[in-house]
């Protein structure tokens, strides 16, 4: 008993994990009116994003149907050649492709008072932007203009600078760098002692 209520346990979560996945649930008219000639379905349509995978429901009374037709016959109300006709009072109609459809009343005047729908059904995602194409950076130095002939001329001797003689910088002999202290090696010679002999005491009380 308890291995059955565990297995319907799990059915239960996989079909709502398997509704989910498929895409989210419009009820036509929204949650608090339905398919009648009391809604605004126009501007109901108009404020929803309807994806591929989304459900159609609607909801109605037993004088009313759905019937999806063509463009022109949504037009001219025109209910005599539906593509798909439901009745029964709830029908569920999956939006399976993207594209427009059209629903409306095949009572007669219903459509002309304003029972039909319009669903412009979307592609589950947008294709990223196409990236710029990438440009060489354009130079900002502005080339100078040859400079004519005539007018070239090398400097005098009297207008060409003295060069500085340089005089070298005084090097620290190898004599005067100090070898280092003896101390520092008594202090980490000590310290490995240190350690040793704590690790000898540590071995030994272990035992």
């Amino acid at each position: 008993m308890a291995m059955l209520r565990s297995t319907l346990m799990s059915l239960a979560i996989l079909a709502m994990l398997i509704n989910l996945a498929m895409g989210a649930n419009y009820t036509v008219g929204g949650a608090n009116s339905g398919w009648d000639t009391s809604t605004d379905l126009q501007t109901w349509a108009s404020s929803q994003s309807f994806l591929v995978g989304d459900n159609l429901i609607f909801q109605y009374t037993p004088n009313h149907d759905v019937l999806e037709v063509s463009k022109s016959d949504y037009d001219s109300c025109q209910a005599s050649n539906p593509i798909q006709s439901y009745s029964g009072g709830t029908t569920n109609i999956p939006l399976s492709s993207q594209g427009k459809r059209y629903f409306i009343c095949g009572t007669s005047g219903h459509c002309s008072q304003g029972m039909k729908v319009q669903i412009d059904t979307l592609a589950t995602s947008a294709p990223p932007p196409a990236s710029p194409s990438s440009k060489p950076p354009t130079s900002s130095v502005t080339p100078l203009a040859p400079t004519p002939a005539s007018e070239s001329h090398s400097p005098s001797p009297a207008q060409t600078p003295k060069s500085t003689p340089t005089v070298p910088s005084p090097t620290p002999s190898a004599t005067s760098a100090k070898p280092p202290s003896s101390s520092a090696h008594k202090g980490g010679f000590l310290v490995n002692i240190t350690m040793g002999i704590i690790f000898v005491m540590t071995m030994l009380q272990a035992y």
